[in-house]
């Protein structure tokens, strides 16, 4: 089938402004919008700007959403970095389609083993390299490209649009959920349709449609041992630590297989449909490949396609990420902590309840205390990204989706833009050129079916 004209015309012209789009790209990334990073809050706010003038040439009608301040844990307070809420169109014969994105990336340093400088935009071999690139500036930029491309070609935009693109994603989209059900009646109410592209392919040949997504459940287990950090050659020996205590308890919540040892968390997992097994094996996904771009020698689930994948969507999982308050940096410190927090989550599949896998993970860390006989003083926190599973068939989760599609009352599609081995949170993320140009056609493409639609 032969493309529409309008399409081949878009096509050509994103074509020949790939250099552009690159640039934009390089300016971006340069911005560390690292909301994790409370120094770093007024690079937040720069990048959020800085993408809303590029809205703003497109005709955009701007508008920045307070979402008031973050307490931090030393007590002070910082200001939420504002949230863009843009419209372009308001014909009421098209369809409205509403954009989600995010602006601020993961932390990362050169030291933790980038082959690049992590905020410079670094092209090699056809893939650019950079925090951010592929999650989520790169894909922001394919939609502003798309919408760019249509008005330069004085196509008319076939959608009115929305765009809501925040700057916290990456520490829990802090107080966007709030702000989007207060809007649900004005800035949302016309809303048709809801995409996201904060997400990646599978494999590397075949582009995809996400239609769910794993939750996610976040906890803290602090371990208190002292009042003040000790000297370990005053008085190594003749205290009960609490990092050996925190490693231990630790140890004990999944095994080398990644099996989570927490009873009663599977409960309520849905059982396989009849068809489920033959739906995995058609999906394009090569083991090897997956192996080869992590550098590891081997995986779980005697390395079958069909359970891997089972377990990246349909099965919950349970990951342990650092420790607060222990010594991280080079060189030698001979401190005994006087406290530590160990943080893990656990991403949740359908019907899983938040409160029961909390009840059950509580349940479990106070046993295991118990067996420990430590008389060190043990808190477990829980920390709900608000993400009530429903649907899986992606291992990550994108907090606000839920939201989304409760305050529009649609159902909400993901379009990826990233290929599976972009590296988000990783070192040396990247997003391949290619993947960048026809992400940009796939987005304009999209709006130009929507715009089709009766």
């Amino acid at each position: 089938m032969s493309l529409p004209s309008e399409l081949t015309q878009l096509f050509s012209y994103i074509d020949a402004n790939k250099s552009q789009y690159i640039d934009a790209l390089k300016t971006a990334v340069a911005i560390p919008s690292v909301s994790t990073w409370p120094d770093k809050r007024n690079e937040v706010q720069r990048m959020v700007e800085w993408c809303a003038d590029k809205l703003r040439a497109l005709g955009t009608e701007i508008e920045f959403a307070d979402l008031g301040e973050q307490k931090l844990i030393d007590g002070k307070t910082i200001p939420l970095p504002k949230v863009i809420l843009g419209k372009i169109g308001k014909d009421p014969k098209k369809k409205t389609v509403l954009v989600y994105g995010h602006l601020d990336v993961q932390p990362a340093f050169k030291e933790d083993g980038w082959n690049t400088e992590p905020f410079t935009l670094t092209e090699i071999e056809g893939k650019l390299y950079g925090r951010g690139a592929s999650d989520d500036k790169g894909p922001v930029l394919c939609w502003i490209h798309a919408v760019e491309a249509f008005q330069k070609l004085n196509i008319e935009i076939p959608v009115n649009l929305r765009f809501v693109f925040e700057g916290m994603e990456e520490s829990g989209s802090e107080g966007l959920d709030d702000l989007l059900m207060k809007r649900k009646n004005d800035f949302l109410s016309d809303t048709d349709y809801v995409c996201i592209s904060d997400n990646y392919w599978l494999g590397k040949k075949r582009p995809c449609l996400t239609y769910g997504l794993r939750g996610l459940v976040y906890y803290s287990v602090e371990i208190a041992c002292a009042v003040k950090d000790l000297h370990s050659g005053v008085f190594g020996g003749t205290v009960h630590e609490a990092m050996p205590d925190l490693c231990w308890l630790l140890s004990t919540l999944v095994d080398k297989n990644t099996n989570i040892l927490i009873p009663g968390i599977e409960r309520d997992i849905a059982p396989l449909l009849h068809n489920e097994n033959d739906m995995y094996k058609k999906i394009d996904y090569e083991v090897e490949d997956y192996k080869k771009d992590l550098g590891v020698e081997k995986l779980p689930h005697n390395e079958d396609k069909t359970k891997l994948l089972m377990h990246k969507w349909r099965y919950p999982s349970l990951s342990i990420h650092g420790i607060e308050g222990a010594f991280y940096e080079p060189g030698a410190k001979t401190v005994i902590p006087a406290k530590v927090i160990g943080k893990f989550s656990m991403r949740l599949v359908p019907n899983q309840d938040p409160n029961h896998v909390t009840e059950c993970v509580v349940k479990y860390l106070n046993k295991k205390w118990a067996e420990r006989g430590s008389p060190n003083k043990m808190t477990a926190i829980k920390h709900v990204f608000k993400v009530e599973p429903d649907m899986t068939r992606e291992g990550g989760s994108i907090p606000v989706t839920l939201t989304l599609q409760e305050a529009t009352g649609k159902n909400v599609i993901l379009i990826p833009v990233g290929a599976c081995d972009d590296g988000a949170h990783s070192q040396n993320e990247k997003i391949d050129i290619y993947n960048y140009i026809e992400g940009t056609k796939l987005l304009g493409a999209y709006l130009h079916e929507v715009g089709q639609l009766d």
